[in-house]
């Protein structure tokens, strides 16, 4: 079991990211942190991996609050916070975007809030809410392969899609999985291997919505959801020597293959190689890894090409 604090200095960090930075993508590492728990504590790993995976979790809080991570103040009241999140949810749910960020703080905080049973002062909260509603009239995300930012924005999610109803967390999963496991090559190229690992956080962050009760807004937030989807279909079947539209300066040609990881977060020998030099992945290295193995627990069949398709997604 990992310390709790992990969890306050998590919401520290997503709180304080406006005022500090000004931006929306400090909150990473928040978020990071708190998947780090949560993996840690509905996988029930061996003592020696929780031990690891807990001490990489500290360097990344330490390396973004110093010392301040030590100060955690009395909390608010749980309902107060709930209302306060979904509140300024409200505003973007029903839209895409930043590739699903405003789900997944919103939906970070409220897992570990939950899980404290409270947290923060009145001020600590507003951190949150306002990162939140700094999300209202964002794009949809920048690194799309064969889109602008304005053409996915604008695109509709019909009928014709073929996308099945999903009605609860197993069905999206299992969607998600499947959409993982369909695709002939992951690309590093930001456009490809980031989406990916966001089509696993941002449809993780509907589900933990619902388990927490909030189910209204694990609805709201499916078509938003499979508008990503959607845009990664389309570059699926990529023809060698054929022009590809890239749209963002981060996106380069030729588009690189990523390097399949050896090792996965299950294994021990995945947490003792030293991450920060490479910042975590952003704090992917946690993210990924909770959003994956939270879905995988949720399928029945549990298959092969999931868990193969996922090591394209990890840092190497």
């Amino acid at each position: 079991m990992m310390n709790p604090s992990i969890l306050r200095d998590g919401l520290r960090i997503i709180s304080s990211c406006k005022q500090e930075t000004g931006d929306i993508w400090q909150a990473h590492f928040g978020a990071a942190a708190i998947g780090s728990y949560f993996f840690v504590r509905t996988n029930n790993p061996a003592p020696e991996l929780a031990r690891l995976v807990a001490l990489q979790t500290e360097a990344m809080i330490q390396r973004i609050l110093g010392e301040n991570g030590i100060q955690h103040r009395a909390a608010c009241d749980e309902q107060i916070a709930v209302t306060a999140i979904l509140e300024a949810l409200d505003t973007t749910i029903d839209q895409l975007h930043w590739v699903g960020h405003n789900v997944i703080y919103s939906a970070s905080c409220l897992l570990a809030i939950h899980e404290l049973k409270g947290w923060g002062s009145a001020e600590d909260l507003a951190g949150i809410t306002d990162l939140i509603r700094s999300f209202e009239r964002t794009i949809p995300g920048r690194s799309w392969i064969g889109f602008s930012a304005s053409e996915v924005k604008r695109m509709e999610v019909t009928d014709e899609d073929g996308f099945p109803v999903i009605s609860n967390p197993g069905e999206l999963s299992s969607l998600v999985l499947e959409e993982l496991a369909d695709f002939p090559v992951i690309y590093r190229a930001e456009a490809h291997h980031d989406l990916m690992g966001h089509m696993l956080t941002f449809s993780h962050a509907l589900n933990i919505l619902y388990d927490l009760g909030h189910v209204s807004f694990f609805q709201r937030g499916l078509p938003p959801l499979m508008k990503l989807i959607k845009v990664l279909r389309h570059s699926r079947n990529l023809v060698p020597g054929e022009p590809i539209k890239l749209v963002s300066p981060v996106d380069h040609l030729p588009l690189k293959p990523a390097e399949r990881a050896d090792v996965l977060p299950t294994d021990i020998k995945f947490w003792e190689k030293d991450y920060s030099g490479q910042d975590w992945d952003y704090g992917h290295v946690f993210k990924f890894t909770h959003s994956f193995y939270d879905h995988l627990q949720r399928v029945e069949h549990k298959k092969e090409s999931y868990i193969e398709q996922f090591r394209y997604t990890l840092i190497q």
